[in-house]
């Protein structure tokens, strides 16, 4: 669970977690727990480092071989 929470942090992350932080400042000011609830998911989610994808799930595989085209035929409708 550390290593989750301590490693691989970029810019994105950072930034990620200052958004979910000043959304959480704002709601407590504004008093809407609504929008502190969505702060504090929005803060969770960098530092678990999981999104809409999860950790690297949008990534597809490389194919190993070409699908070859269809050559497409029209025909002529008179």
């Amino acid at each position: 669970m550390k290593q989750m929470i301590f490693r691989n942090w970029n810019f994105m992350r950072f930034l990620r977690l200052a958004i979910g932080i000043g959304v959480i400042v704002q709601s407590i000011a504004t008093r809407q727990w609504v929008l502190g609830i969505l702060g504090i998911l929005f803060t969770l989610m960098p530092l678990f480092n999981v999104g809409c994808c999860g950790v690297g799930g949008c990534g597809l595989p490389d194919r190993k071989f070409k699908i070859p085209e269809k050559e497409t035929t029209y025909e002529e409708i008179k």
